[in-house]
C-alpha cells in the first residue's frame, strides 16, 4: 500500500509540473466549463423570423397573421404583397420561411369550406424547420376549431357540445426532465461526460508518454508493475472528484439544467468510468509512447467518440458492428446511465447494465496497462 502511495504521489506532482498534461486535464476543462455551453444557453429558439404573403387582406388573414406573430417560436417579421420579394428574403437568409394566405381565404371560411395556407420553411436547419412549421400549425388548428365552433354555435348547438365537437381530443402536453424543451437540457449533459473523457484520456495518455530515466528508476523501486499502474489510477481519481464535482454537480446548476440524481448516486456511477478511462489512457500510452502520437490519435477519434456515443447520432440508427465498437468506449456507457442518473433520478440498480460494462472495461484495461507495464520494465532492463 506504501508503494501505491507513492506512486499516486509522484504522479499528482507530475501532473501539476508537466505542463502538457496539466493544460488539458486543468486548464482545458476550466475552458470548455467556461466557454462550450454558452451557445445553448437560451435552451430553445425562440421569434425565428418568416415572411407573411396575405393575398387576402381581410379580417380573418390579419388576424391569422397576428397570432402567429403572438406565438413563442414565430415572429413575422414582413409582409408582402407576392411571393417574389419574400422568396429573395429566405435566399439571403434574412428570413426563415414563407407564410401564404390564400385568395378568398375568409369568404371560404365563411362558406364553411376549407381554406388551406401554405407554409414554405428553411428545412436545411432541423431545430428552425422544427419550431416554424409547430408555431404555425398549432395556431392554425387553433384558429380553426374556433371558427367549427362559431359555426356550430350559429348553427344553434349548444357551446358546450360545439367546443367539444370541433376539439374531441383536446392535448395537455407535460415535458417530463426537460420541462422547457431545451436543446441545452439535452445535449449538455452527454457532452460533459465526452468532455472529461477526451480531456481525461489525452492527459493520461501525455503523462505516460513523458518519460525520464530518473523517474523510471525511481517508480521501478518504488511499486510493481501492478502497483505502478494501481498507484497512478489512484492519483487520476484524486484529480477527477475534483473535475467531475464541478462538471456534473456544480455546472448544471449553474446553466439550469435539471438534476435528480444524488450527489452521491453520481459519485458512485463516476468512479468506474474515470477507472475505465485513465487505464485506456495508460494503453493508448503504452501503445503509442509518444506524445505527439498520443495527441493527435486522439484528435483523430474525437469526431468518431462524439457520433459513437448515441446522442448526436442516435443509438437506434447506428449500425450494430459500430454499436459493438461503441461499446468498448467508456462514454457509451457513462452517458446513458449517468443521464438516466443525474437528469431522471436513477438509481444504480436501474442503470445496472451500463453500470457493469463499465467495471468490465476497467477491468479489462487495467489489466492491459499492467501488462504494458511489465513489457516497459523487461525493455528497459533488456537496454
Amino acid at each position: 500500500m506504501k508503494a501505491i502511495l507513492t506512486v499516486c504521489r509522484i504522479e499528482l506532482a507530475r501532473i501539476f509540473h508537466l505542463k502538457p498534461a496539466f493544460a488539458v486535464l486543468v486548464v482545458a476543462s476550466v475552458i470548455y466549463a467556461a466557454f462550450y455551453p454558452q451557445p445553448y444557453r437560451t435552451e430553445a429558439l425562440r421569434d425565428v423570423p418568416i415572411a407573411v404573403v396575405d393575398l387576402d387582406g381581410t379580417a380573418s388573414s390579419r388576424e391569422l397573421a397576428r397570432r402567429v406573430d403572438a406565438s413563442a417560436d414565430v415572429a413575422v417579421s414582413a409582409v408582402f404583397p407576392d411571393q417574389a420579394g419574400a422568396r429573395r428574403e429566405v435566399y439571403t437568409r434574412n428570413l426563415y420561411g414563407v407564410l401564404v394566405i390564400p385568395q378568398y381565404f375568409e369568404r371560404d371560411l365563411l362558406h364553411h369550406r376549407q381554406s388551406p395556407i401554405a407554409l414554405y420553411a428553411d428545412a436545411s436547419y432541423f431545430l428552425i424547420y422544427q419550431r416554424l412549421s409547430g408555431g404555425v400549425v398549432a395556431v392554425a388548428r387553433t384558429m380553426g376549431a374556433e371558427v367549427e365552433t362559431a359555426r356550430l354555435i350559429a348553427a344553434k348547438v349548444d357551446p358546450v357540445l360545439a367546443a367539444a365537437a370541433a376539439d374531441p381530443m383536446p392535448l395537455t402536453a407535460v415535458p417530463l426532465f426537460n420541462p422547457q424543451g431545451g436543446y441545452a437540457t439535452y445535449i449538455l449533459p452527454a457532452a460533459f461526460v465526452l468532455i472529461l473523457q477526451q480531456t481525461l484520456l489525452i492527459g493520461v495518455g501525455l503523462l505516460g508518454t513523458y518519460k525520464n530515466n530518473q523517474l523510471s528508476s525511481e517508480l521501478t523501486a518504488a511499486a510493481s508493475p501492478a502497483g505502478v499502474v494501481a498507484g497512478k489510477l489512484l492519483a487520476y481519481l484524486i484529480l477527477e472528484t475534483v473535475i467531475m464535482s464541478f462538471y456534473l454537480i456544480a455546472l448544471p446548476y449553474l446553466y439550469s439544467i435539471p438534476r435528480l440524481g444524488t450527489p452521491l448516486s453520481i459519485f458512485a456511477f463516476a468512479l468506474p468510468f474515470v477507472l475505465a478511462v485513465s487505464s485506456l489512457g495508460l494503453v493508448l500510452a503504452g501503445l503509442f509512447r509518444d506524445p505527439l502520437t498520443v495527441q493527435l490519435v486522439s484528435a483523430a477519434l474525437g469526431i468518431p467518440f462524439l457520433f459513437l456515443a448515441g446522442f448526436s447520432w442516435p443509438t437506434e440508427a447506428i449500425p450494430p458492428f459500430l454499436h459493438a465498437v461503441a461499446t468498448l468506449l467508456p462514454s457509451t456507457s457513462a452517458i446513458n446511465g449517468m443521464v438516466a442518473i443525474s437528469q431522471l433520478g436513477a438509481s444504480i440498480p436501474d442503470v445496472r447494465q451500463p453500470f457493469l460494462t463499465l467495471w468490465i472495461l476497467a477491468a479489462i484495461y487495467t489489466v492491459i496497462a499492467i501488462l504494458l507495464e511489465s513489457r516497459s520494465r523487461r525493455t528497459m532492463v533488456a537496454l
